[in-house]
């Protein structure tokens, strides 16, 4: 699945974005809202999920640091793996003399006659237009786990910190419906960072 464009997590006091960004960061602010008794409620957001998370945020910012780092570690993979995990392109060793390997694997196909006579009038051939049938209904599925992912997540954060917000349950349907116009037409009287946020998790809209 594409990685989210948004950061991995989001600090809230009240209906007041107070930062995004490492969960480290998101610490941080949270330890310091608590020291300054801020009104709150204090919610910290997990983007990826939408759901809260709470920091054992006791002891001096090294301490908090060290503890959220062991928490969520680091991936260990460098600038060319991650691109390939996002895009789904591996990286492509040094290519040899002769004819290149394309990495496709023989297999039967069993296929009605009228199947067959269709694929026979399409050009290239049938294993070209079998393999952009496949990819084809790769990406559509991929767009429907992207997007029940996005709904979701949105969700998830709108009933922690938006239930007493008048036209929840109206917004709630729209979001499910996947109406954006419908949906910001609905949040556009709530406080700005809720609903800013809120469209960001359900249409993956990264920050300006």
């Amino acid at each position: 699945m594409p990685a989210s464009r948004l950061p991995p997590f989001s600090c809230f006091d009240g209906h007041r974005l107070v930062v995004s960004g490492t969960p480290e960061v998101a610490a941080l602010a949270l330890k310091q809202l608590r020291a300054d008794n801020a009104a709150g409620p204090l919610l910290v957001f997990d983007n990826a999920t939408g759901r809260t998370r709470d920091f054992d945020t006791r002891g001096s910012d090294a301490e908090l640091v060290a503890r959220v780092a062991e928490a969520f570690p680091a991936p260990l993979q460098t600038d060319v793996e991650t691109h390939a995990e996002e895009t789904g392109d591996a990286p492509s060793p040094p290519r040899g003399r002769g004819r290149p390997k394309l990495g496709v694997v023989a297999r039967e196909v069993t296929l009605l006659p009228r199947h067959w006579a269709w694929l026979a009038e399409q050009p290239g051939g049938a294993s070209v237009v079998l393999r952009r049938l496949v990819e084809a209904a790769c990406r559509a599925g991929a767009d429907k786990d992207r997007q029940r992912r996005d709904t979701e997540r949105a969700y998830h954060f709108l009933q922690a910190i938006a239930g007493d917000l008048p036209g929840f349950e109206e917004a709630i349907r729209l979001l499910f419906a996947h109406d954006r116009a419908g949906l910001e037409a609905a949040l556009y009287r709530w406080p700005g960072d809720v609903r800013d946020h809120a469209l960001r998790l359900a249409f993956d809209i990264p920050p300006v």
